[in-house]
């Protein structure tokens, strides 16, 4: 017996070398990646409403912030609450000191005016955001007639197929790069568009690509002009496009 309890003292020395060569080597370990992820450059994709430089302070932030393999797991396409317009970011290692940040933005298909704020919408019609700012690249959409506006609840409106319209109307104005101030639908049907001093009347939405093709061109001969362009029976065959210049203010 006295022999037996020998050989278990014995053990104590073995298990504490042990643990005391495991905490170095998870002290090394961890020594290595603080010092060789820390994050010297940064590159950023995907964002508009927000600056690069915005983005690296949203994701570098807190502790850790600088470490390239703590970032890229925190943020393996995650969806991202409290930032407006942004769905999910995602962190890649190009090497140890280098990441890059893609941004996947909420795909708004327009906003409305409503009790001193803009509220931001998909082309569900679904509110995703609401904001006293006015960002770029989204349109205003008025002639929609709704009671209340609530965030996360979509739109009452009496069609709910003009959200579809409005989408693809979107898509077709980003694609030709036209930015109107404001996109006007009478009777969820008639569509008209307007920059500055220059209506532009689409009609029932026919042929509403063949007639953005070449808005880009009537607008540069229209620039410093008030009025409106009628291009309801505007096709590929019949080009008919009017423009009804407004008539002068008189003093009142």
């Amino acid at each position: 017996m006295y022999k037996m309890r020998r050989k278990k003292k014995r053990k104590w020395p073995i298990v504490l070398l042990v643990l005391f060569c495991l905490s170095a080597l998870a002290l090394g370990a961890g020594y290595y990646v603080l010092s060789a992820y820390t994050i010297k450059n940064v590159y950023v994709e995907g964002n508009i409403h927000y600056t690069q430089e915005e983005i690296r302070e949203i994701v570098m932030d807190g502790p850790l912030g600088n470490n390239s393999l703590y970032l890229s797991l925190k943020y393996k396409k995650r969806g991202i609450e409290g930032i407006p317009f942004v769905d999910v970011m995602d962190v890649s290692i190009l090497s140890p000191d280098t990441i890059k940040i893609t941004v996947y933005e909420k795909a708004l298909a327009g906003y409305v005016a409503y009790m001193d704020s803009y509220m931001y919408f998909d082309k569900d019609g679904y509110v995703v955001e609401s904001s006293k700012i006015k960002t770029d690249g989204v349109p205003q959409i008025t002639g929609l007639q709704f009671e209340s506006c609530t965030l996360g609840q979509k739109l009452p409106v009496e069609r709910e197929d003009i959200f579809a319209s409005i989408m693809d109307l979107t898509k077709l104005l980003s694609k030709y790069e036209l930015s109107p101030d404001r996109i006007y639908f009478r009777d969820y049907a008639e569509i008209t568009l307007y920059f500055a001093d220059v209506r532009v009347a689409l009609g029932m939405g026919n042929n509403l690509e063949e007639k953005l093709t070449v808005l880009p061109t009537f607008l540069q001969g229209l620039v410093g002009q008030r009025g409106i362009l009628r291009m309801e029976n505007y096709d590929r065959d019949t080009k008919t496009t009017v423009f009804e210049t407004d008539e002068p203010e008189t003093p009142g």
